[in-house]
């Protein structure tokens, strides 16, 4: 097996802000490319804040998301709004492949960092921006963060209980989604300007990169007029599809049932063989109507038993089901620690912390976490010095004037 990685030899400067463009640049990083996160201490990334773990200040290096996302990257911090910062940065991108960004749009062109400013330094440079509705149309503008561009997107409307309002995800989903999108494009990028020297501009939009999920819910309002709501647990074609309330303080089972042979085996499994030819329940469409009935009584039978003894009942029957499990039983979780769902690394300021791992497995070019997150401005001199190739003096003065921060 090689131990080369699969995108080692590429450089990468990382503005990304918040989750979003993180998450593109971090798995860049996981699979070898050299990633340098442009950063400031005066407006710190939202990544830097958050409540501290240790203490009771903040504290930029504390926050556990940034230790996951922003893992195998090093830390330039500036201040933007310096010129010279702004010609360290550019001097930065001529030595780079690719520029990730996820800032308001129209922020980096202000600054003179937009892509028709960086071609003129790296005329083969690849960057790619996340915005939240995309750079053009009449929503380029909008303020947004990833619970807004659920909204926004259609999706929201349809997570919640039957004829109740809408509760939506909650959940900043649109971030992790598109900058799986951005790294698809990156990488396909890299491909033309392998085979043509070419670079690119690539733009990928949160709110866009969200539609995949609503093709059933288009298709249905295109096709009948229908506008689809939210549908408790429940989806077309199974029946039982729920969480089930065990026994114990908040325990739950995820159970969903998709054939009518699936149906017959978990009848056996729960000691209930007379419900396979109850006329409320005995194809899956009568099932999915009827399932506020079904659910009673799933209920009935989970309630009496802990998750994990009907997780070992069902899935020995052939029926699909797993515990919901919480933050400590997934940490604990055998499965996941055999696959290193989560890998231990030693922070300067927590000391020891789990990150999670690298979910791809590849045979010849795996992933990996190669260093813990870096200290905000950690790697200043080495990007100024090593890099640029300034001087000491120059490095002295860049950071007396608050350009390198």
């Amino acid at each position: 097996m090689s131990t080369k990685e699969a995108l080692s030899g590429l450089r990468v400067v990382d503005f990304g802000w918040a989750w979003a463009g993180a998450i593109c640049g971090q798995i860049l990083g996981d699979f070898g490319a050299e990633v340098i996160k442009v950063e400031s201490r005066t407006r710190l990334d939202p990544m830097r804040q958050g409540r501290p773990i240790i203490g009771d200040k903040p504290d930029p290096e504390q926050n556990p998301i940034s230790s996951n996302v922003n893992r195998n990257k090093l830390s330039l911090a500036v201040n933007l709004k310096k010129p010279e910062a702004v010609d360290l940065v550019r001097g930065l991108v001529g030595l780079s492949d690719i520029v990730v960004e996820n800032m308001s749009v129209g922020v980096l062109d202000r600054l003179g960092l937009g892509y028709e400013d960086l071609k003129k330094v790296r005329p083969d440079v690849i960057m790619v921006s996340l915005p939240a509705a995309g750079r053009t149309g009449p929503l380029s503008s909008v303020r947004a963060y990833g619970p807004t561009i659920t909204g926004l997107s259609g999706v929201d409307s349809l997570v919640g209980y039957e004829n109740e309002t809408p509760t939506g995800f909650q959940q900043p989903m649109a971030d992790p989604n598109v900058g799986l999108h951005a790294l698809l494009a990156v990488l396909a990028a890299l491909r033309h300007r392998r085979r043509t020297g070419e670079g690119q501009y690539l733009e990928s939009s949160q709110l866009q990169a969200l539609m995949p999920l609503l093709g059933g819910a288009i298709a249905e309002y295109t096709m009948t007029g229908r506008v689809p709501g939210p549908q408790d647990n429940r989806r077309h074609g199974f029946g039982p599809y729920g969480t089930y309330a065990c026994t114990g303080r908040d325990q739950w089972v995820s159970i969903a049932v998709a054939t009518n042979d699936e149906w017959r085996s978990l009848c056996r499994a729960m000691g209930r063989p007379e419900l396979v030819d109850d006329p409320r329940f005995s194809d899956s469409d009568l099932r999915f109507r009827n399932h506020h009935e079904l659910d009673e009584v799933l209920t009935e039978w989970t309630s009496e038993r802990s998750a994990e003894e009907v997780t070992e009942l069902l899935q020995a029957a052939g029926v699909a089901a797993a515990p919901c499990l919480g933050v400590e039983g997934r940490f604990l979780n055998e499965h996941f620690r055999s696959r290193e769902a989560y890998v231990p690394v030693t922070h300067p300021v927590l000391g020891a912390e789990f990150i999670y791992g690298t979910p791809w497995k590849l045979s010849r070019t795996p992933g990996r976490v190669q260093r813990r997150v870096p200290l905000l401005g950690e790697h200043n001199e080495y990007v100024a010095r090593d890099l640029l190739g300034l001087s000491e003096d120059r490095i002295a003065a860049l950071t007396a004037s608050g350009a390198l921060e």
